[in-house]
């Protein structure tokens, strides 16, 4: 006979069981679901027996918990809580104390972020933590006792007055232009422009960084795990307890829910962002157990109808035997501790029956336990089946496959036969163990109306000067092809008009492009103490992510050997780097001046 199991046919041979887990080399939780249903506890002794209600399932991906209505106030508490004016490098206050104490404090400037190497080795990244950005600048402020603790950390010469205009300073005189969370990026392009006073723009590179490096890291892992995967598997995101700390496991279930992933089981982030929740089981549960007897209660009623109580542990016992007769499986290696686990746990969930399989022996005793258990709910209402094994219910089981899954791993499951509908994935998704830091930095490009460039005897390290406009050039074909910067006072490209640009990485080669479309990548989203764009759920931004990443040609999207994407300087912008770099190596000069 045969059965389904995740919607993919299972052979169930009269002498041999290999479940499907076991051809893909993966051990497997698995959850029983019945779409009807939920986590009612069952009968109570000293109450009249009723049905279990059931609710909407679990892993599926259907449902999704509300975010809560004040999200956006806790969010603002928790930037505050999690990154105060103080966290940050010590050399951003003794940087500011110089400028202040030579008269430049106020002095106008510009910053960019951006980093200088798409991660993993793809071809792109996504940026991400945009929103906790803005909330950071709309609160930045210096509480007394942080004034204080600088003032004894400081060097002892430090005047005074500087410690008060520490106290008195906002970001009402900031200004940030960035690429809307959510969207595909690429190595080399300014993602935020940060404007304001030289002082306060230099105190805020730390933070800003803190919030984006890590955010748009672990977003763009998810979508690689996503593009891995395929779109016919959900994607559980398991990773808090391995996470580096609290914040980083909040930080990793958000966004890489943004990134892709379906489901997470962090409760919290389920509570703050509405990520859908969801779980299997632990093996502590399975190995609590080891005998029938301490299944308590022992008695289940039926779905619909009669509401005498049902003896599950004799029913449930009847169908493992005819489960070992059918597959010509010898019972001795059955383990009753884990049968009394998984009947426990029926019984009090179930229209959400939800095994792990793999305490003991898969083959030997968890699939056989499972079946009958299984079956035995399907008896009392909670799915309709027949006197076979060819049970059209079981086309609702979820497999979960997870043992230390890496985007590797992913690509050999889909290489092989399987019927696993949900991956669980924890370490590698939240440490990003291929790599642990995006490298996003913060330069400097404009002072007082003044260009400035980094020049570098690395050419990579070496930057571009000038406020800029970043510009998205489009195909015909709808896909981008080329991410143009121009100098901010430049017209913008016109689609349908060519234009002459200079690729980095190619030296002084031009070369002539005609966009059919062209989008302005950048925009004002703070500006004079406030937020001028809305702030975008978890949902919507996950939505911009993939809609982006639909956008964007298969041989950029390619997890092994990407084509590289195209980043370039406009005519203007080009000439401008290649004067500063020239005026930049005739600087000795200053010396032979009286």
């Amino acid at each position: 006979s045969s059965c389904s199991v995740g919607g993919v046919g299972v052979s169930v041979a009269s002498r041999r069981l290999q479940p499907p887990a076991a051809r893909a080399g993966f051990a497997f939780p698995v959850q029983f679901h019945i779409p009807a249903g939920s986590g009612a506890s069952g009968n109570s002794e000293s109450q009249r027996p009723s049905s279990p209600q059931c609710s909407p399932p679990s892993l599926r991906g259907d449902t999704m918990a509300a975010p809560r209505a004040d999200t956006c106030r806790l969010l603002e508490r928790s930037v505050r809580a999690r990154v105060p004016p103080l966290l940050t490098d010590l050399y951003q206050f003794t940087m500011a104390y110089a400028y202040w104490r030579a008269g430049r404090h106020q002095e106008p400037a510009v910053f960019e972020l951006f980093f200088r190497d798409n991660p993993f080795g793809g071809g792109f990244s996504l940026l991400a933590g945009l929103n906790d950005c803005l909330l950071f600048l709309r609160g930045f402020r210096f509480a007394a006792d942080d004034v204080e603790f600088l003032r004894s950390v400081m060097p002892p010469t430090t005047e005074p007055a500087f410690f008060q205009f520490l106290r008195d300073l906002d970001c009402s005189e900031v200004t940030l232009r960035s690429v809307p969370e959510g969207t595909v990026v690429f190595a080399r392009v300014p993602l935020m422009e940060v404007e304001g006073p030289l002082a306060v723009v230099q105190l805020l590179e730390t933070s800003l960084l803190c919030l984006m490096n890590y955010a748009s890291l672990v977003c763009s892992n998810a979508a690689r795990f996503r593009l891995a995967a395929g779109s016919g598997r959900q994607l559980l995101e398991m990773g808090l307890r391995r996470a580096q700390g609290p914040d980083g496991g909040l930080t990793a279930s958000r966004y890489s829910h943004i990134g892709g992933f379906d489901l997470t089981s962090n409760v919290q982030a389920g509570f703050l962002f509405g990520i859908p929740v969801a779980g299997t089981m632990a093996h502590s549960y399975v190995t609590s157990f080891t005998s029938l007897e301490e299944v308590c209660p022992q008695t289940l009623v039926a779905a619909k109808g009669d509401l005498a109580p049902v003896d599950v542990i004799s029913l449930t016992k009847g169908y493992l035997r005819r489960v070992c007769e059918l597959l010509g499986v010898e019972p001795g290696k059955i383990r009753e501790g884990e049968l009394a686990a998984f009947l426990s746990y029926a019984i009090a969930y179930p229209c959400n029956f939800l095994p792990v399989i793999d305490s003991y022996s898969v083959s030997c005793s968890g699939l056989l336990n499972f079946c009958a258990v299984a079956l035995s709910l399907f008896e009392l209402g909670y799915k309709p089946w027949d006197k076979h094994f060819s049970i059209t219910a079981f086309d609702s089981l979820i497999i979960v496959g997870t043992n230390n899954i890496s985007e590797k791993s992913i690509a050999e499951l889909n290489s092989k036969e399987n019927e696993i509908s949900v991956v669980g994935v924890g370490t590698h998704l939240v440490t990003c163990t291929e790599q642990p830091s995006l490298g996003c930095v913060y330069k400097l490009v404009e002072v007082g109306g003044r260009p400035t460039m980094k020049i570098s005897e690395d050419p990579e390290k070496s930057t571009i000067p000038g406020r800029k406009a970043v510009y998205r050039l489009i195909d015909a074909e709808g896909h981008p092809f080329l991410d143009l910067l121009s100098l901010e006072a430049e017209p913008p490209p016109e689609a349908g008009h060519q234009l002459k640009c200079f690729p980095l990485g190619c030296g002084d080669s031009p070369a002539s492009v005609t966009p059919a479309q062209v989008s302005c990548l950048r925009q004002e989203v703070f500006l004079k103490g406030q937020i001028t764009e809305p702030l975008c759920s978890a949902a919507e931004t996950r939505a911009k992510v993939q809609s982006s990443l639909q956008m964007l040609h298969p041989r950029h999207k390619r997890l092994q050997e990407p084509d590289s994407y195209t980043v370039a300087l406009s005519e203007k912008l080009h000439s401008l780097a290649m004067e500063l770099q020239k005026s930049g190596s005739n600087d000795s000069s200053f010396l032979l001046a009286n």
